[in-house]
């Protein structure tokens, strides 16, 4: 028997350790912006919901509840721009990273086919496509890509790592070729409600599809917005037609929103005053990092949105995370989104005031 696990890369995560030893030997104790997990508190009127369906001794549905439905449609219409949608037009999943890793497999793609993602990405695209069989191609502009055996196409916008944000007239061009060559375009927008210095815009808007969303999916979590990384709280929304025969697979598969987790989603969905009062703590905390980065010699490209700035020295990565650790500050390398972030390093400011305001101290 073979290992699926041959197939994958080498976990790079597990590359950080000597550097996280390093950062935590710190006398002042380390500064952890290496992982974009959220660290304030779960709102109370979400942990309210979660524990008000805490007796939930039944199984769930993995279409989740019609209170859940309604939830996911409202907001998609709410905040994206989304007209016309239906309960067919959702789904919720089990957090985005289980979505994007298994997607390829549910959509039966396999050897032959080809499955793409930005030149710097998120490393779970590739494990995606390579726990499948398929083949997995990088971009730069995905209208360049061969259109022959690709079939499925993700976009990252606002993009992890860098922060990038697709203008709404690039979405529209590149759905547009998509549809003309029958590929099915995945959109990652999580960091959608976290834009700073630019206002990201859906696939799902009808600027950019056309009022169709025949060909085009678009994934969201709550995780960021909502602190609900615990909770494993996402959805998919658009082609009803793909939605469906998720659905059936999800289904066979027990892929399942635990119940009280659904009703916390629809508390969390229908307040917008959390996220914004979350908005206002990370817009402080990225001001704060970006300042002192930039003041002590670092360059941001991009970054204008998302949890992340994208920083380089003109060095190389691994010695830019060398020399942070030994002031105590752990960050990501960039070579962990592909070889073109070989230069860059990935801050997140996701840590506590206190923290932050650590760090900002190390770096003045």
């Amino acid at each position: 028997m073979s290992a699926v696990s041959s197939r994958l890369p080498v976990f790079p995560w597990d590359k950080l350790e000597p550097y996280k030893k390093t950062a935590l030997a710190h006398p002042d104790g380390i500064v952890d912006l290496s992982v974009g997990t959220p660290v304030d508190p779960v709102p109370a009127l979400i942990q309210e919901a979660l524990v008000a369906a805490a007796d939930s001794p039944g199984y769930p549905t993995v279409w989740g509840t019609p209170a859940l439905r309604d939830a996911l449609t409202d907001w998609c219409g709410r905040r994206l721009g989304a007209t016309g949608f239906a309960h067919e037009n959702v789904l919720p999943v089990v957090g985005s990273k289980e979505l994007v890793a298994w997607l390829p497999t549910q959509l039966g793609l396999g050897a032959g086919d080809k499955v793409a993602y930005p030149r710097l990405a998120y490393p779970t695209y590739e494990v995606g496509a390579r726990l499948c069989g398929a083949e997995a191609v990088v971009y730069d502009d995905p209208t360049e890509l061969d259109p022959a055996g690709l079939k499925l196409l993700w976009l990252n916008s606002p993009s992890n790592p860098t922060g990038e944000v697709l203008p709404k007239h690039e979405l529209t061009r590149i759905v547009a070729w998509a549809r003309e060559h029958g590929v099915l375009v995945f959109s990652d927008e999580c960091y959608l409600e976290l834009g700073w210095e630019a206002d990201p815009v859906s696939v799902l808007h009808p600027d950019v599809c056309g009022g169709s969303y025949e060909g085009i999916v678009a994934v969201h979590s709550l995780s960021k917005r909502s602190n609900l990384a615990g909770y494993r709280a996402a959805f998919i929304a658009g082609d009803a037609a793909v939605l469906g025969e998720l659905l059936q697979i999800r289904k066979h598969g027990g892929m399942m929103t635990a119940a009280p987790v659904q009703a916390a989603t629809v508390a969390a969905l229908g307040d917008d005053a959390h996220v914004a009062e979350q908005r206002e703590r990370y817009a402080a905390r990225r001001a704060a990092l970006k300042a002192a980065l930039e003041a002590h010699g670092f360059r941001i490209e991009h970054s204008e949105a998302s949890l992340y700035l994208w920083a380089t020295r003109d060095e190389p990565c691994w010695d830019t995370v060398a020399y942070l650790a030994e002031k105590g500050v752990l960050v990501a390398p960039g070579d962990f989104y592909g070889e073109a972030g070989a230069r860059f390093v990935r801050v997140a400011f996701t840590a506590t005031d206190e923290r932050v305001a650590a760090a900002v101290k190390r770096l003045s």
